[in-house]
């Protein structure tokens, strides 16, 4: 125990009795701090290690260059300086006799983030001399010393790679142009820049100078969706100066990275297929109207639409300008059925400026598309046909026929079948009983005969469709077999005589004999001829209605009665409709 100025404290005297109090008082005291005690000696610095990060990945070597904050101090806790105070870290190369040679001696082996109080005696510091009016001779120095930063004049990039996707069709390369988010910090982890906060990729070219040199170095050979961390000493970043508002001067710089999308200015589409049909009679061109479902995402696999969320496919013209430039392309040459993956550039999508909402500007799009059906304007029915050996009577207009069909879409999705209901379809050709595709198909057939017909929208259902049922614009596939065909009338009559007109046509008609013909005669004669074989009404059609129909016609000033004079034969009057 140093006791300073004992003899002299008022509070004390020499005599006994006050020297007994004194010695009990020294017998329970343990420490005494002493008023101004002199410093002990030191041979060497001393290192007091007050925070060690968990990690270290680099080590102050002798040649490196440091940034570092201090507060300086003497042994008594008096600050005589401090980088704080300056808000700025006290920048230099460690082993170059730049620092006083404690400083350049105690630097080795400190790691960023790493606190250590670092005591230098006078020999190793100042000296004899001290320095100017702060330092005064002979001073053991304190410094208490934040590490920042380490870098040196030989490092490159460094590239540490976490996360790598298990498919990469395709690298960064020089002149790419791509789109990545990034955060950006100093070495002691301080961010200064995020992507993330301004939620908005920054997109760039690499390679050619439109970034700072160590970042163009760094993002080359990385695949979509890796994310890595790239460090980059300050001569490869922003130097001496700094950025002039975040990033410090001579400030490593650590970026860690996920890169969203690639591409370059010469790239055109890339198709791949993923899935063919065993049967491919046609593939789409120029001109052809398309019907497809599709999911579209960007190249870092983020969805921004889709046909199957809506539940209706998109139906567009293809190669006439009514989708962007690389689908227009990308829907060329494939079978109905077809699945197939098409990477679209952005100068062939939406270009630099993308959608405004879910297409961000310059990005690559990708479309995962299958080909429910196409069709193009000037096409007919197509019919492949079965038919029996013996096939001599044909259907014509005006041809009564019963036949069974399966119906369903170009990609096979059910529409209908007659065969459901275990009954035919029963229709008078020409009368517009069926769409113009089937009658069409139907022409020509006889019994027994099976066909397939192909019939695009424009002679079937056309750009509605049949709600529930038929989709606008779909191209249908019918499988039909001819049962029965009950040969028509001629074109434009509803009833014919079998044999010559009696000449007595009127008065066999008026049963009653009072010179006219009333609606119920006229039906029961008629009736009476078809039932004897002597006439015959169009089949398919109501017999009711049709001699309704010839009545009408035959009541010439629609008195409800027919007169002789009213009564003529089509032969007596050619230019006008006349059943009889």
């Amino acid at each position: 125990i140093f006791l300073c100025g004992t003899d002299n404290n008022p509070h004390y005297s020499s005599s006994p009795h006050h020297w007994d109090q004194r010695m009990i008082l020294l017998a329970f005291l343990v420490t005494f701090v002493a008023c101004n005690p002199p410093p002990l000696p030191l041979d060497d610095i001393v290192i007091e290690k007050t925070f060690t990060p968990d990690r270290c990945d680099r080590m102050v070597k002798s040649g490196d260059f440091v940034r570092y904050h201090y507060i300086g101090m003497f042994p008594d806790g008096k600050k005589f300086d401090s980088s704080y105070d300056r808000s700025t870290t006290y920048n230099v190369f460690v082993g170059r006799k730049q620092l006083i040679a404690g400083m350049d001696k105690a630097l080795v082996g400190m790691c960023v983030n790493e606190r250590w109080m670092i005591k230098i005696p006078p020999q190793l510091a100042y000296g004899k001399d001290g320095y100017g009016d702060n330092i005064p001779p002979d001073s053991i120095l304190h410094f208490d010393v934040l590490m920042l930063d380490i870098w040196n004049t030989e490092d490159k990039v460094q590239i540490k790679t976490y996360h790598k996707p298990e498919s990469c069709g395709r690298t960064v390369q020089v002149s790419d142009y791509i789109r990545y988010h990034y955060n950006g910090t100093l070495l002691d982890g301080t961010l200064f820049d995020s992507s993330h906060t301004r939620m908005r990729t920054y997109d760039t070219y690499v390679g050619i100078g439109w970034l700072i040199a160590g970042m163009d170095q760094g993002l080359l050979g990385m695949c979509v969706g890796e994310k890595r961390i790239i460090t980059l000493p300050p001569f490869l970043g922003y130097g001496e100066n700094g950025d002039g508002s975040d990033i410090p001067a001579q400030a490593s710089l650590v970026f860690d990275v996920v890169l969203l999308d690639l591409h370059n200015p010469k790239d055109e589409i890339t198709v791949e297929a993923q899935s063919l049909p065993d049967h491919c009679p046609r593939k789409s061109v120029v001109g052809d109207f398309m019907r497809y479902h599709y999911n579209g995402s960007l190249l870092d696999g983020t969805f921004f639409d889709s046909s199957y969320s809506r539940n209706r496919t998109y139906d567009t013209y293809i190669g006439k300008g009514y989708v962007i430039a690389g689908m227009d392309q990308g829907l060329l040459g494939v079978c109905v059925g077809e699945r197939r993956r098409i990477v679209i550039p952005p100068h062939l999508a939406y270009g630099e400026e993308g959608t405004g909402t879910k297409i961000p500007g310059s990005a690559v799009l990708v479309f995962d598309v299958h080909i429910i059906d196409f069709h193009n304007p000037s096409d007919t029915v197509e019919i492949t046909s079965v038919k029996p050996e013996n096939c001599s009577n044909n259907t014509k207009r005006g041809d009564f026929v019963k036949y069974h069909y399966n119906a369903t879409l170009m990609d096979g999705t059910y529409i209908g079948s007659t065969h459901t209901f275990g009954k035919t379809y029963d229709v008078v050709l020409g009368a517009g009983q069926v769409v113009i595709g089937m009658e069409q198909g139907l022409i020509g057939m006889c019994v027994g005969e099976k066909r397939k017909l192909v019939i695009p929208p424009h002679l079937a259902y056309g750009e509605r469709g049949v709600d529930g049922e038929v989709p606008g614009s779909a191209v249908l596939v019918f499988d039909v077999e001819l049962v029965d065909l009950e040969e028509g009338l001629p074109e434009g009559y509803m009833f014919v005589w079998n044999s010559d007109v009696t000449p007595n046509l009127f008065s066999e008609m008026d049963k009653n004999k009072d010179a006219q013909v009333d609606a119920t005669e006229f039906s029961d004669y008629i009736l009476q001829q078809v039932k004897e074989g002597k006439g015959r009404l169009a089949p398919g059609f109501d017999p009711q209605r049709i001699i309704e129909n010839m009545y009408d016609n035959q009541d010439r000033n629609k008195d409800g009665r027919i007169t002789e004079d009213e009564f003529k034969l089509k032969a007596d009057e050619a230019a006008a409709h006349d059943e009889l």
